[in-house]
């Protein structure tokens, strides 16, 4: 890149300090980026022939993924394409697909899926794959088609490798910010893998779209519309990902912000300025009215676990996310160390491997490469009004859906009927 080019490029763009020991300093923006920028980064890269693809795992929002054999090794891998759609082709390849590549070239983690390298077509502005290790399931997968029940040694097994993973990404100033059942791989020894950064981000202090984390597992401070954030969105993730474990099916399963919200008030009780300083000062908090108060029924919800699992799963669902606890923490946690303890991830059983190759978008689940621009530039359009048909139970937090510019679509009860992706 030219020294001209170089300034133009820093003047106009935003730069994300990507952790050591990436070897390729990449300077992300918020357009797509030409490949021939980047000939140091692709420039390495294998053929795409290399690879004999054996079946297709599934197709998102950012690429078509495909179970391969690596010809040279004979090594099973996936093989993810990048989705570039007709109106990048001219401009390269998009600023999502060079983050993750960035960001998993970066990590090495036994719990943080791995680009093993970068594999490109005939034209590398037109075809880019990244080649990562293969697991043979997800965790959604396992609870939803194979009726997986998980014993309490095998819940905290896999909690203490998602704490492993979560710790290193935030100790590396990485956001995951998509934490979620389909984007925790298992491989058949039993190794989690946390997997699809297509979403992560450096943690900066630059405002970011609230608009990420697929809804079922989104933390109180985006669904209140924060722009800025922290890794504690992915701790929140992390507690709805252990409610799900431990009974067998979603813990706060809404299908719109405002569903959402009301699940996790009657779940946690009502949130105040009390036990969450600012709370009132977030841009959707003003529209927040409650008719009752309700008391915390998670230990109702895990009724027959043991306290120490009620309180870490509470101190996982805690409202303000600057009290609520770490990775580092959890791992520390009494869950730990009372018995049964957390059974040895090759110990864990295992299962026929799922292959169902219907189509699914993750356009119905996760929030699409439209949402993800983090240049914020106006609220969402919001009005109050005053519905008296409110479902029983839940509480009068009214917003006009068909003005609100964050995604309403969540898994919702879709996931029991549809693909799930593995990335």
């Amino acid at each position: 890149m030219s020294s001209s080019t170089a300034a133009e490029s820093k003047a106009s763009t935003a730069v994300v300090s990507l952790p050591s020991p990436i070897p390729e300093l990449m300077t992300i923006t918020n357009k797509p980026i030409n490949a021939s920028l980047y000939q140091g980064f692709l420039g390495s890269s294998t053929s795409v022939n290399q690879f004999e693809k054996l079946n297709r795992l599934g197709e998102g929002t950012y690429g078509v993924v495909h179970r391969v054999q690596d010809r040279r090794t004979d090594e099973i891998v996936a093989l993810k394409a990048v989705r570039i759609f007709a109106n990048e082709k001219r401009d390269g390849i998009p600023n999502t697909a060079l983050r993750e590549i960035s960001l998993l070239r970066s990590l090495r983690h036994q719990n943080v899926i791995r680009v093993l390298e970068v594999a490109v077509g005939e034209t590398q502005l037109d075809e880019v794959y990244m080649v990562m290790e293969y697991a043979e399931h997800d965790l959604a997968d396992l609870i939803d088609y194979a009726q997986a029940k998980f014993s309490v040694s095998e819940v905290k097994c896999l909690m203490r490798q998602l704490f492993d993973g979560l710790e290193y990404i935030h100790k590396h100033g990485i956001i995951h910010r998509d934490i979620k059942m389909s984007n925790l791989l298992l491989t058949a020894r039993g190794i989690l893998k946390i997997a699809d950064f297509g979403l992560a981000r450096s943690h900066t202090d630059r405002p970011m779209t609230p608009g990420v984390v697929t809804i079922w597992y989104r933390s109180p401070e985006l669904l209140f519309n924060t722009k800025n954030y922290s890794s504690a969105i992915d701790i929140w993730s992390a507690g709805c990902i252990m409610g799900e474990l431990i009974r067998r099916k979603p813990l706060l399963p809404g299908d719109s912000e405002k569903q959402q919200i009301d699940l996790i008030v009657d779940l946690l009780g009502a949130p105040n300025e009390r036990i969450w300083p600012g709370f009132r000062t977030l841009p959707l908090a003003r529209h927040f009215r409650l008719h009752d108060l309700r008391p915390n029924t998670l230990d109702k919800v895990l009724r027959g676990q043991s306290r120490a699992t009620i309180e870490l799963v509470n101190e996982l669902l805690t409202y303000d996310p600057d009290k609520r606890t770490t990775a580092k923490e959890a791992l520390r946690h009494d869950y730990f160390e009372e018995r049964p303890k957390a059974l040895d991830p090759g110990l864990l059983p295992t299962f026929p491997e799922l292959r169902r190759f219907d189509n699914a978008s993750y356009r119905n689940g996760s929030p699409t490469r439209d949402d993800m621009s983090d240049d914020i530039e106006s609220e969402p359009s919001i009005r109050v009004h005053g519905d008296k048909r409110k479902p029983k139970g839940t509480y009068a937090f009214e917003i006009d859906e068909n003005e609100l510019l964050l995604p309403l679509d969540g898994d919702g009860e879709k996931r029991r009927n549809t693909k799930r992706t593995k990335r």
